[in-house]
């Protein structure tokens, strides 16, 4: 029992990363590209990212001590990438913590009325203030805060289904793939997560693989029925932040149901990675607490007032720079794995390099086209 608990615990763990605002733009998203098209790169993108986590989980478990993507990266690429991978990391951070900013202020002025910039500045300063008192409570629940994501989609899909309109899904246009690959990107960003995982499963890390592939394919599931449910809803008055029109059209339960639980994950998300941006300044570099909370808080501030308020454009963006150069990096030490294992890993892949050129072309071929599009 204790090593189906462990096992549901790691998953839980990957899961509860990857979900986040990601799942509010995917229908929008989408959408835009039209429904099969979006639906196409969805999948593509799903197995390129799984095969980049079973990578990065085959990395850690030949690698005797734990550590987090610039550890490993210093340890095989050498300073240079270690000091690549925290530039990486940093965009990511702060551009997760811009999108929750920007989403949680529109799904508030959708909930309560008023003006979303408000809204954005003034839950910046709530969940900044947590942040600063090292508010940790989320995550010692992750287990719990995954099956209520799960249940809630669930609950939505069941409102929703009477009221889907099937013409919504027939749009295909191949010419627009590429039209959703960063947001989708982001929305599959869970790889910080594997290290954690292998500590679970500490004496049992051949659970490791498996879990993985769970843990990355839950999320897939939840974005396949969620976006599915919204876009046949909504259809061109999809929003942004999927919540606000599917509430519009189905009514102020839906409305308020919704947007809380945008509130919700878009506020928790927020303080996960706040709180471990934080630990980074202090904890990996030595800054004090009060200057580690600056660094953390000032940058998505600095950006958000200068008026970046583009939910999904700034999704998109962050989403293929950040995930596009972050899954480049552990393709590279993939490489370098071969000859540099400081243990036999319970799983090995096949190290081929034709793999290697495909995930290659698509992570730089999304970064090129989503700076150019944008």
């Amino acid at each position: 029992m204790k090593k189906k608990l462990l096992g549901l615990e790691a998953i839980a763990i990957l899961v509860g990363t990857t979900v986040g605002a990601g799942v509010l733009g995917l229908p929008y998203a989408i959408y835009q590209a039209g429904f099969l098209t979006g639906m196409i790169l969805l999948v593509v993108l799903f197995l390129a990212v799984l095969l980049v986590n079973l990578q990065f989980g085959e990395i850690v478990l030949s690698t005797a001590a734990t550590h987090q993507l610039t550890g490993y990266a210093e340890k095989y690429l050498g300073k240079r990438g270690k000091y690549f991978m925290f530039i990486v990391a940093i965009i990511g951070f702060y551009g997760a913590l811009l999108i929750y900013i920007i989403g949680e202020g529109q799904a508030l002025a959708a909930l309560t009325g008023g003006n979303a910039v408000v809204y954005s500045l003034l839950f910046f300063l709530f969940t900044s203030l947590l942040v600063y008192l090292g508010l940790t409570v989320i995550s010692e629940v992750e287990f719990l805060l995954t099956s209520l994501v799960l249940l809630v989609v669930a609950a939505i899909a069941l409102f929703s289904w009477p009221h889907l309109n099937w013409n919504n899904f027939a749009q295909l246009n191949l010419s627009k793939i590429l039209l959703p690959y960063g947001v989708i990107f982001f929305s599959f960003g869970g790889l910080s997560a594997i290290p954690q995982m292998k500590q679970v499963l500490r004496g049992r890390e051949q659970q490791l693989k498996k879990n993985i592939i769970i843990g990355t394919s839950i999320p897939l599931v939840i974005y396949l029925l969620f976006a599915f449910v919204v876009i046949g809803v909504s259809g061109i008055k999809v929003t942004e932040v999927a919540t606000v029109g599917l509430g519009a059209i189905l009514g102020r339960p839906l409305l308020i149901f919704g947007n809380l639980f945008a509130i919700f994950t878009m506020a928790t998300g927020f303080l996960t990675l706040g709180l471990a941006l934080k630990s980074t300044y202090q904890f990996d570099f030595k800054f004090k607490p009060h200057l580690s909370w600056l660094l953390t808080m000032i940058v998505p501030l600095v950006l958000f007032l200068a008026g970046l308020h583009d939910f999904i454009k700034v999704m998109g963006t962050v989403g293929a720079v950040a995930g596009g150069l972050q899954g480049l990096m552990v393709c590279l030490i993939y490489l370098k794995l071969k000859k540099h294992r400081e243990r036999m890993p319970e799983y090995r892949l096949t190290h081929s390099p034709l793999i290697f050129c495909l995930l290659s072309l698509l992570f730089l071929g999304g970064i090129v086209y989503t700076l150019w599009y944008l």
